[in-house]
This record gives C-alpha cells, sequence and structure tokens, in this order.
C-alpha cells in the first residue's frame, strides 16, 4: 500500500554489511596479521556468533480513526533478503490475530481506538548460513480531524409514554439507516425530552430529539489516497467538510418527505409523531475519549487518543489522568473504570485493577470519625463532674491562701509562735494529762507551786516562776520582738 507507506517515519541504517568482498579481504588480512604477532589462533571475520539480533525504534505512528485501510511494513527502511518471515505482536496480555500481507506489512482495517498501542514486528533470515533477526519496535496512536454536526428534531404528539417514544425511536433509527449508508455518516440519538405544549397543555406534547452525525462513516476517506503527509491530512479535513455539508442537506430533505412517523402495535394504541422543526449546529469537538496535544506535528488541531491511565468525556478538550479510584487499561476511555467495593488506587492515572487496593486505613478512619458525638455524649458527663472538682479545690486552696495572708491570721499566728517561743525559753511545762515515766521533774514542779500559791512569802524555785512572773510574761509576750530579746539578755 505505497499511499500509507509514505506516511511511516525513517531511521538510518545501522546494522553492517559483511558481504563486500573488498572489506572481508582487508578484515582478513588485519586478522591474520594481529594473530600472528601476538601467537594466538586466528579467527577469520566470518566467524559470527550463531545468532545475532537487533532492535530498533521504528517511532510514532499516527492512524486516522475509521481509515479504511492502513498498510504499516515491518521496516521503515527497504530490506533486500532471502526468503524472509514476519511476526507480529503486541504489548497486551490477550493473544490476537493480525492480518498481514506475505510482505510483512501489517493491515488495519475500520482503525478503532483500542487498536492504538504498542506493536513491534520481527523479521528473521539467513545470512553467510547464520540466523539473523531484527525487530522494530512501533507506538501506534489513533487520532481524527476536528468536525461534526449536531441535529435538534420537534415532534408533536397527543401522549407523553415512554413506551411509545421508545418505539418511534426505534422506527426513526431504522429509517436513517439508509441515509448513513448514502452519505458515509454515522447518527447517533443523543438525547430525548418530553413535556407538554405551550398552546394545548392538555392534549399536545413535544417529543425534543437530538441527534449527533460523525463524518467517519464507511469508506468516507475513499478519495484521499495522496503519498504526500501534509497533502493527506488536507484531503482529510476537505472530506470531513463536504461530508457535514452532504449529512445536513440530506437530514433537512429526509424530514421534509418524512414529515409524520405512525406508530402502533399490539400492546400500544396507535398514535403520530409530527415533525415541526429541524435545527443544525455544527461543532468542533474530540469524540469520547480523545484529546488534544501537540504530538501530531502536522496536524495541531487534530484530536489524539488517550492513553492508558487517562480518560476524556466527550466533547472534551483533552486527556486527564484517572481520578483516585478509577482505572484505564486501554486507549480512547471517555470514563475511567471505578475501583470494587473496599478498594482505592493510591495516586491519579492508574492503569491496571492491579493498582486497586482495598482501604481499610480509610475505613477505619471513617469510622472513627463516625463515633466522635457518641464519644462526646458518653465522655460529657464525666468532663463537666472533672471541672466541678477543679473548680472547688481551686476556691478552697485560694481561700486557705487568702486566709494565711489576711493581717489579722498573721497577728494571730505570729502571736502564738511568740508564746511559744517564751514558753520554751522559761521551760514552762504545757498543760496536758499526759504523764509517763519522765514525769518526775514535772510532778516536783506542780508540788512547789501548789507550795508556793499556800506560802505567799516564799521564795519560787527555779523551775518555775511565779504567778506575778507569769502574768509578766503573759505581759511580755504582748510586746514586740525586740523587747524579748532585750529580757532574754536581762535574765542573762
Amino acid at each position: 500500500h505505497t499511499a500509507q507507506r509514505g506516511r511511516m517515519l525513517y531511521v538510518p541504517r545501522i546494522w553492517p554489511d559483511l558481504g563486500g568482498p573488498k572489506v572481508l579481504g582487508t578484515m582478513q588480512i588485519l586478522t591474520l596479521v594481529l594473530c600472528s604477532c601476538s601467537g594466538k589462533r586466528s579467527t577469520l571475520p566470518w566467524d559470527l556468533p550463531a545468532n545475532s539480533s537487533w532492535e530498533h525504534q521504528g517511532g510514532l505512528v499516527f492512524i486516522h480513526t475509521e481509515s479504511s485501510l492502513y498498510s504499516l511494513p515491518c521496516s521503515p527502511i527497504e530490506m533486500e533478503v532471502a526468503h524472509p518471515t514476519y511476526r507480529w505482536v503486541q504489548d497486551r496480555a490477550a493473544s490476537r490475530l493480525f492480518s498481514v500481507t506475505k510482505e510483512g506489512h501489517l493491515l488495519f482495517q475500520h482503525f478503532q481506538a483500542g487498536d492504538s498501542g504498542n506493536y513491534s514486528c520481527t523479521i528473521s533470515y539467513m545470512k553467510h548460513g547464520v540466523p539473523v533477526s531484527q525487530t522494530f519496535h512501533y507506538s501506534i496512536f489513533g487520532y481524527h480531524v476536528l468536525g461534526g454536526l449536531d441535529a435538534v428534531l420537534l415532534f408533536h404528539s397527543k401522549l407523553c409514554e415512554d413506551e411509545r417514544t421508545k418505539r418511534f425511536l426505534r422506527d426513526l433509527q431504522n429509517k436513517l439507516r439508509q441515509l448513513e449508508i448514502k452519505q458515509h455518516c454515522k447518527l447517533h440519538l443523543t438525547a430525548t425530552f418530553c413535556f407538554p405544549s405551550l398552546n394545548k397543555p392538555s392534549d399536545d406534547f413535544i417529543v425534543q430529539v437530538q441527534l449527533e452525525a460523525s463524518p467517519f462513516g464507511p469508506h468516507w476517506d475513499e478519495h484521499c489516497n495522496s503519498q504526500d503527509v501534509e497533502t493527506v491530512t488536507d484531503c482529510y479535513r476537505k472530506t470531513v467538510r463536504h461530508n457535514l455539508g452532504q449529512v445536513q442537506l440530506a437530514l433537512t430533505r429526509f424530514f421534509k418527505e418524512h414529515k409524520s412517523f405512525h406508530v402502533t402495535g399490539p400492546d400500544i394504541p396507535s398514535s403520530n409523531f409530527t415533525n415541526e422543526f429541524v435545527g443544525f449546529l455544527k461543532t468542533k469537538q474530540c469524540s469520547g475519549g480523545y484529546g488534544q496535544t501537540k504530538q501530531l506535528q502536522r496536524c495541531l488541531d487534530c484530536c489524539i487518543v488517550c492513553p492508558p491511565g487517562m480518560s476524556s468525556p466527550p466533547k472534551a478538550s483533552q486527556c486527564s489522568p484517572c481520578p483516585v479510584g478509577t482505572y484505564s487499561p486501554i486507549y480512547g476511555v471517555a470514563f475511567c473504570t471505578p475501583c470494587k467495593d473496599s478498594m482505592i488506587t493510591r495516586v491519579p492515572g492508574s492503569r491496571s485493577m492491579t493498582d486497586c487496593v482495598k482501604k481499610e486505613r480509610t475505613k477505619q478512619a471513617v469510622s472513627v470519625v463516625h463515633r466522635i458525638p457518641a464519644l462526646i455524649l458518653f465522655m460529657l458527663p464525666a468532663l463537666l463532674a472533672l471541672n466541678f472538682l477543679f473548680i472547688l479545690s481551686s476556691c478552697y486552696w485560694f481561700y486557705r491562701e487568702y486566709r494565711v495572708s489576711s493581717p489579722r491570721a498573721s497577728k494571730i499566728t505570729g502571736r502564738t509562735t511568740r508564746m511559744e517561743m517564751v514558753t520554751s525559753f522559761f521551760r514552762i511545762p504545757g498543760q496536758g494529762p499526759q504523764a509517763g515515766p519522765d514525769a518526775g521533774p514535772a510532778s516536783d514542779t506542780s508540788d512547789g507551786d501548789t507550795s508556793a500559791s499556800q506560802g505567799g512569802n516564799e521564795e519560787p524555785t527555779d523551775g518555775a516562776p511565779s504567778p506575778a512572773m507569769t502574768s509578766n510574761l503573759a505581759a511580755v509576750t504582748d510586746e514586740t520582738t525586740p523587747v524579748l530579746t532585750q529580757d532574754r539578755k536581762d535574765s542573762f
């Protein structure tokens, strides 16, 4: 297919050709001289290894969607070898049958987005009795030029029932099939609406039907057979514009000829759907699973198929990575596939179902969040009780500190301390009922005190002061600390 062969990317020939007699002769002489000088056994240049193989990158290949026929050669350059064999493989796990010509060309008929991927072709042959193989790798992407047509149709009906409307839409699609084949296009019913009419809301309803026309029908590119890459792209653009114009005229003529559609059946009453309006809108948007990039330099406004891990909804202009929790294993996906229940992906742009992992931690976090209100209700009384006890304890300690730090309390505390100091200085015994084995001197003192109270002229003993001295001491306690210090010096 010479028309398609001109679209391929070519790479220089990098493998050696050992068939020339001059090259072989020169190499033979050099080998013999070097080996004789080194003392090693001579080896001839045609002592090649048992098997020789090379790997080559064939480059990027772009094939237009719904191409009638595309022929991809195994090698991007002309190779003249004897009795070659060709083997094509794809990077997918599932096996697939390929249509390969005897020249080793891979054929694509009505190329689809899912046909995109990485392909490899291995050419094997014999050279000087040695098996040789060369493998060429290609990355194939589907694309399409911009262009589309949206049609809006309005029909009047006496009833608005789902079953009756479905029967009408099936009949409409069947009648449009012949128009698709003749105009090399595809017509899709995208949406339907049924609502009451403004003139007669009770017994008149309007059924709105939306059609989407694609210019890439069967044999749409039959006139584009140029060998030049730029010329064939321009041919695609012109063909799309021409086909869309012809589709618009054909639809307008069709609904003029088919003004009314009669629907009947054994399970539904007969009714008519009368066409009242036909409107068209030309669009330039990418199809679902396609997005605009700069990879295709010869057609920057074309839409290229989204690779695995990315998606693009209908009429979007860019391919986006699959969100977390979804994946896309193939080319040309409009919506990514969600993971199974209790599964999630760690990062966006996942390409395989194996990227989905269990979200146990996420479930645990959600369960904790749901339990937080119950925990708060359960712990609220305990928290209120702890706060109440804390306030009471704070008030109690504050009261004690205030009482100790007040002037009256300080005065009472100081007076009590000075009394204890004076009592201990003059060895005044404490009053109390305690009596023990060491209470002998206390008993003597008591006796002395009794005799002193009975005999007023007798001198008191050293161990116990007289009542007069006791009252003096009581008076001294009301004095300041320097007075007590002075009395202590006098007593000494």
